[in-house]
C-alpha cells in the first residue's frame, strides 16, 4: 500500500525527521490560506499529491492545465489561486502512470526550501542479501533510476541492524560517500535512525526521500518522501490502513484487493496470474527479452476457493490492454486444480478473446491439466516458463 506525500511527511516528521512547513489544499481558496500559513511571503512549492514519481517532469491531459509539471515553484499568492486552478480536477501523466495518468483530487503546498546540496535516500530490504538497507547517492546531476541502471557503484550500500540504531561508523561512512559538511553529523544521525524507525515500526516495504536537502547550517531536511507498506501486515496499523487512499485505485486493483490478491498495471499487452512476486518478475524479465511488455499481473495466494480464483482471472480477462495471458503457477498450498477450475469459470462468464498460455507445476499439476484438457477450450500448455512465454509470443503474433 502506498500513501500520498504529505501523508508520508507527517509520520517521518514523528521521528525527528526535519521536513518543511506546509499543509494539505483540496480547492484554489483553500491553497491560498495554506501557503500564507506556511510562509508569510514566500515562495512556496504547489505539489500535485498522486501515487507517482516524477511529477515535475510530467504532463497535464487537459490543456486548462497548462504545460509545467505537477511540482511548480509559485511565488505570489495571486498565482498560486491560478496554477491550483489549473491542476485540481486535472489528470496529470507521468513515466510511472502510464498514458492514462492519475486525477490530481488534492496539492501540497508547502514554503521553498533553500537547500545548498542534494542527495537520494531510501531504506528497502536487499533480498539477494536479505538485509535492511540504506541507499543514498549524490544526484545532482542525475537522476537516482539512471544511476542505479548506468551507475550503480555511485550508490551507496549500507546494511542495517533489525534492532539497533545506526553506528557512528556508518554515519561517517555516509557523510564521506555525500561529503557532507561536519556541522550535518548530528542531523544526519538522526536522519538515517528515523528512516530506520519508521521502517521497522511500521511494517514498511521501501522508503524514499528524493531529495533530501541541505540547509546551510547542516541540516537535512525531507524535501520529498515516498513510503509504501507491506499489505500483509496492515492488520497491526489501522492508522496506516485508514490513509488508503480509493480515489486513485482502478476499480480492479480494487477488486482483487477485496479477495486479498495482488494486482498491479502496467503499459504492456500481456495479462500474467501468479503466484508469487519471484515468478512474476521472471515472466515479466521473459518477456522484456521477447520485447514484450506486460499490462498487468495478478498475484493469487493459498488459501482460496475457486469463485475467488475465477474473480480473479476475470480481473486480468476484462482489462482492455490485455492481448495474451500468461498464467504460471508453482502449486504448493494453493492447488494447481484450482487455478484450472477458476480459469473454466471466468472463462465461461466473460469468454477467452485472446491467446492464454497456462504452465502448471507443483501440487495437483497433473489433475489440473486433465481439467483443462477436458474444458475443450482453446487453452495452449507449456512445460516450462520459458516455452510459455515463447508460445504466448508466437499466439499473440499470429492473433494479429
Amino acid at each position: 500500500m502506498n500513501i500520498h506525500e504529505y501523508q508520508a511527511k507527517r509520520i517521518l516528521s514523528q521521528y525527528g525527521i526535519k521536513i518543511p512547513k506546509g499543509g494539505v489544499a483540496y480547492t484554489p481558496t483553500e491553497a491560498k490560506k495554506v501557503a500564507s500559513r506556511a510562509s508569510s511571503k514566500g515562495p512556496w512549492m504547489l505539489k500535485a499529491q498522486i501515487q507517482s514519481g516524477a511529477r515535475s517532469t510530467g504532463y497535464f491531459l487537459e490543456k486548462s492545465a497548462g504545460h509545467r509539471g505537477g511540482i511548480r515553484l509559485v511565488k505570489s499568492r495571486k498565482e498560486i489561486v491560478k496554477q491550483a486552478e489549473e491542476m485540481l480536477g486535472s489528470t496529470l501523466v507521468t513515466v510511472q502512470t502510464g498514458p492514462k495518468g492519475k486525477p490530481v483530487s488534492r496539492l501540497y503546498v508547502e514554503a521553498y526550501t533553500r537547500v545548498g546540496q542534494i542527495f537520494y535516500a531510501g531504506v528497502a530490504v536487499e533480498r539477494v542479501s536479505a538485509a535492511l538497507t540504506l541507499l543514498v547517492a549524490p544526484i545532482k546531476d542525475e537522476e537516482i533510476t539512471n544511476l542505479a541502471i548506468n551507475h550503480p557503484e555511485k550508490i551507496l550500500r549500507v546494511p542495517l541492524d533489525l534492532e539497533g540504531e545506526t553506528t557512528k561508523e556508518q554515519v561517517k561512512e555516509v557523510m564521506e560517500f555525500l561529503k557532507l559538511p561536519p556541522r550535518s553529523a548530528k542531523s544526519l544521525e538522526r536522519f538515517i535512525n528515523g528512516l530506520h524507525r519508521v521502517f521497522l515500526d511500521y511494517d514498511a516495504q521501501m522508503i524514499e526521500i528524493n531529495p533530501v536537502g541541505v540547509q546551510r547550517n547542516g541540516e537535512l531536511v525531507a524535501l520529498d518522501a515516498k513510503i509504501s507498506f507491506d499489505d500483509n501486515a496492515l492488520y497491526r496499523h489501522g492508522d496506516i490502513s485508514r490513509l488508503r487512499d480509493d480515489y486513485e485505485t482502478s476499480e480492479r486493483e480494487l477488486q482483487a484487493a477485496k479477495y486479498k490478491f495482488n494486482y498491479s498495471e502496467f503499459d504492456g499487452s500481456i495479462g500474467c496470474i501468479v503466484n508469487g512476486d519471484g515468478i512474476a518478475l521472471a515472466a515479466m524479465d521473459l518477456l522484456r527479452e521477447k520485447g514484450v511488455g506486460t499490462a498487468c499481473f495478478l498475484n493469487v495466494k493459498g488459501g482460496v476457493d475457486k469463485d475467488k480464483i475465477a474473480s480473479g482471472i476475470k480481473i486480468i480477462m476484462t482489462n482492455p490492454r490485455v492481448e495474451g495471458i500468461l498464467i504460471n503457477v508453482l502449486g504448493g498450498f494453493l492447488r494447481c486444480n484450482l487455478i484450472a477450475d477458476g480459469i473454466i469459470s471466468a472463462a465461461s462468464e466473460v469468454g477467452l478473446n485472446v491467446p492464454l498460455v497456462v504452465r502448471f507445476e507443483g501440487t495437483n499439476k497433473d489433475e489440473a491439466k486433465e481439467i483443462l484438457q477436458k474444458s475443450k477450450l482453446p487453452i495452449i500448455m507449456a512445460e516450462t516458463m520459458e516455452e510459455a512465454v515463447n508460445l504466448l509470443v508466437q499466439a499473440v503474433e499470429e492473433s494479429d
